[in-house]
């Protein structure tokens, strides 16, 4: 079974940088790896996707230019910088990965990370 455990999270001041980690247990090498946000009140929210043997990149349109997506495949690590950052940044940060089985879609997920952006 494929277990996720971000970490890096924090308080940070606005303007202020954090990076998140994520670590995939096992040996299952994933098809894409993602960053997921939920904010109080609010609904989850995909924050930044990275996918494909060539690590396309996504993001929503709210952090284009502060964060950065990326992994390490052998590891089946992801990391998420995060710069310029924002009080509206705040939230539980979750990591997810999947892979395309012979049964379709199969999604893990980390139990998350809080980011809390305040002076």
């Amino acid at each position: 079974q494929v277990q996720l455990v971000e970490s890096g999270g924090g308080l940070v001041q606005p303007g202020g940088s954090l990076r998140l980690s994520c670590a995939a247990s096992g040996s299952i090498s994933m098809d894409g790896m993602a960053w997921y946000r939920r904010a109080p009140g609010k609904e989850r929210e995909l924050v930044a996707t990275i996918v494909d043997d060539d690590d396309t990149t996504n993001y929503v349109d709210s952090v284009k230019g502060r964060f950065t997506i990326s992994r390490d495949s052998a590891k089946n690590w992801a990391y998420l910088q995060m710069n310029s950052l924002k009080p509206e940044d705040t939230a539980v940060y979750y990591c997810n990965a999947h892979r395309i089985g012979w049964s379709g879609r199969i999604d893990y997920w980390g139990r998350g990370t809080q980011v809390t952006v305040s002076s």
